[in-house]
């Protein structure tokens, strides 16, 4: 696996060759000014992009044409009739996570299965294709743990691999797509965006969050609707996903060996190591010291 970074002030782009015919591709602007980014991509490639933070705007045509891509929203392109090469810009904190995936290696993936996929059927197989959805909360997480991964170099190739894969399998999970018309709590922008709100609070401030009531207050909406609204845009109740994102920032504190046992459940808001214990244990099946254990051998 082939890994290139490039620095552009304080915007990173970070390409990495997954496998022959599928490239990973992590796009980051922390400045405070919209940043630009341009690479080829060949026609008979897919590309998958996702917004995990902030927006970006691809333009296309000579710059006649542009698309917005917003947060927690994904868009797929594809044009065999002509190369549609990456030219966006980033808006300032923003992050976005591409795949561009050959048609060859897509129809390797799913083989018979592909029949279902609209646009790998022989009628539509001439055609340009396009579709903007919301990120389900399952990718959500994925993208996340791309983003925000922090393990050792040996082991990052094989985890952005399996990430990867994961990541296209979530995507044509149709049983997990949202559907915003059988649910009139997604249709509603600003609710959409307190929720989007208490996500970032609960993980800004996970190692001390804010009970339901403070939570509910502090983003402007009824507990009920908090409670009713997270589960519907992310899958889970906010302290289930609060749960499960703690001990995927463990795991990777744990596999990076910068902090002890200790060290790391405090930062995830353990405040004895008994009770950090426990709680990895129940998601992981192990203890913290018998998961490093594992990663050494």
């Amino acid at each position: 696996m082939l890994n290139s970074e490039k620095s552009i002030a304080q915007g990173i782009y970070e390409e990495t060759l997954v496998e022959e015919g599928f490239i990973l591709l992590k796009s980051s602007n922390e400045s405070t000014v919209t940043q630009h980014f341009k690479r080829e991509v060949q026609s008979d490639f897919i590309q998958f992009h996702f917004s995990v933070k902030g927006q970006a705007v691809f333009t296309f045509n000579q710059g006649n044409y542009q698309l917005p891509l917003l947060e927690d929203h994904s868009l797929l392109l594809y044009n065999p009739s002509q190369e549609l090469p990456m030219n966006f810009t980033l808006a300032p904190k923003s992050w976005m996570v591409s795949l561009l995936v050959s048609i060859k290696k897509l129809h390797w993936m799913f083989s018979n299965e592909a029949h279902y996929i609209s646009f790998l059927t022989e009628e539509n197989r001439d055609r340009k294709y396009y579709k903007d959805e919301l990120i389900t909360p399952s990718m959500s997480i994925v993208l996340n743990q791309l983003v925000q991964f922090n393990l050792h170099p040996m082991v990052k190739p094989i985890y952005f691999k399996a990430k990867a894969f994961e990541l296209v399998s979530l995507y044509f999970n149709l049983p997990q797509h949202v559907d915003v018309e059988q649910c009139p709590f997604l249709v509603d922008e600003v609710n959409i965006g307190k929720i989007k709100k208490a996500k970032s609070i609960i993980i800004a401030r996970m190692a001390e969050p804010p009970s339901l009531n403070e939570l509910a207050l502090e983003i402007g909406l009824p507990i009920n609707k908090l409670k009713e609204g997270f589960k519907q845009v992310y899958g889970e109740p906010v302290f289930t996903f609060l749960f499960e994102y703690k001990m995927e920032v463990a795991r990777q504190l744990l596999a990076s060996g910068s902090l002890n046992v200790n060290e790391v459940g405090l930062k995830v808001g353990y405040s004895t190591a008994s009770h950090f214990i426990a709680a990895f244990k129940k998601k992981y099946g192990v203890t913290p010291k018998k998961f490093i254990m594992s990663l050494s051998v």
